[in-house]
């Protein structure tokens, strides 16, 4: 057996372990067109477009569309074709139930199924008890997958390693060229040479958007024609995707003249990146680091209008947040959590800066994984 077979048979395990203590028979959930949930690959290695089904006693089932894919990437044991439930999300949960004799068992489905969903299987089996709950199924899934075990370690920071070799890249392309690069010219770039170096692909939509456009958090469109790394301030958010796990880093391009309003804004930005790397470590509550940031630029005049950051891995954005108003159920950082800082500020005048890099904590604290900066360039 591989060490990768353990591993997943060890993620399966552990949900085993859940559904029992929960006092149910079996677990629901599937990663569709319109019903996204990477959990699945989580649990069995199917990067799309599948049902996995979950028996408390031991056995997992993958309903796939695509059944060669299956056959050659799944970790889940056995393979029901979806074509068997003629490709219909409500058939295949009443077939699996049927054919596992719980017509009348307790099952979890995803709290991601849509309550017509929910109702229309539980109205299939009415002496079958349906949970689609929030805080159960999918909570307990987001926290197993918030510190990740080797093999995710592994996938993150080969996914690290090529973010780091594109951020570098970068950096020669624009200190190189005078004239100007558009914003489509940057995110064609970085698809380009990640694919080229092995990723899958970006592990979200490239966001390039120059000084006419940094003003906005997240620009729209994410990238344009319109010129990059003009004088002022321009932001680029990307990250790179391999085996499911992604990156995910911005850096601010800075080409004088600036103003002393974005030379302010900017040098805000570094500074209290700074103070939220020092306080990244093991036991810390993420709202309380949030705060210490969030009083930092206070004391400046400046609100950030967005969270300090988040866990990433199979989704770009996953537990743990770190933002100032926590939940109830908050827990502090610990060893194996892979989570950005991405400390920003935008204005309508200035534009906007972000500095945003992926740390994973350790026992002795944390270990920044990419190397992106503020990139200071020279007046055209």
């Amino acid at each position: 057996m591989s060490c990768a077979t353990e591993i997943y048979r060890s993620r399966q395990k552990a949900l085993y372990t859940y559904l029992q203590s929960e006092g149910l028979d079996g677990a629901v959930l599937a990663d569709f067109e319109g019903l996204r949930n990477r959990s699945v690959r989580y649990l069995c290695n199917l990067p799309q477009d599948a049902l996995l089904f979950c028996l408390a006693w031991g056995q997992s089932i993958m309903v796939p569309w695509d059944v060669p894919m299956a056959e050659e990437l799944g970790q889940g044991g056995e393979i029901i074709p979806y074509t068997e439930f003629d490709r219909s999300l409500p058939a295949a949960i009443r077939g699996l139930l049927e054919r596992y004799s719980l017509a009348r068992g307790r099952v979890e489905l995803s709290g991601a199924f849509s309550y017509p969903l929910v109702e229309e299987s539980q109205g299939a089996f009415p002496g079958a008890q349906l949970l689609c709950r929030k805080g159960g199924l999918d909570a307990f899934l987001a926290g197993q997958r918030s510190v990740k075990d080797q093999l995710e370690l592994r996938q993150l920071r080969r996914a690290c390693e090529i973010t780091n070799r594109l951020i570098s890249g970068l950096r020669e392309l624009l200190l190189e060229r005078v004239r100007e690069v558009p914003e489509l010219e940057v995110a064609l770039y970085l698809d380009s040479q990640a694919r080229s170096l092995g990723a899958e692909g970006m592990g979200f939509d490239t966001l390039a958007a120059g000084s006419r456009r940094s003003y906005g958090i997240h620009a729209f469109p994410t990238f344009t024609a319109q010129p990059f790394a003009t004088p002022g301030l321009s932001i680029v958010d990307f990250g790179v995707r391999c085996d499911g796990y992604t990156s995910d880093v911005t850096l601010t391009v800075a080409r004088g003249p600036l103003s002393e309003a974005q030379e302010r804004l900017l040098r805000t930005v570094e500074e209290t990146y700074r103070l939220a790397l020092g306080q990244v470590k093991p036991g810390e509550l993420p709202s309380q680091i949030s705060r210490r940031v969030d009083e930092a630029f206070a004391v400046q005049g400046y609100r950030m209008p967005h969270s300090l950051g988040h866990g990433i891995g199979l989704d770009a954005h996953e537990e743990p947040y770190l933002r100032s108003n926590a939940g109830e159920q908050e827990k502090p950082l610990a060893p194996g959590m892979v989570v950005t800082i991405e400390p920003g500020l935008y204005g309508a005048d200035t534009g906007g800066a972000r500095l945003e890099n992926d740390l994973l904590l350790t026992d002795e604290g944390a270990e920044v994984l990419t190397r992106a900066e503020c990139i200071r360039l020279p007046e055209a």
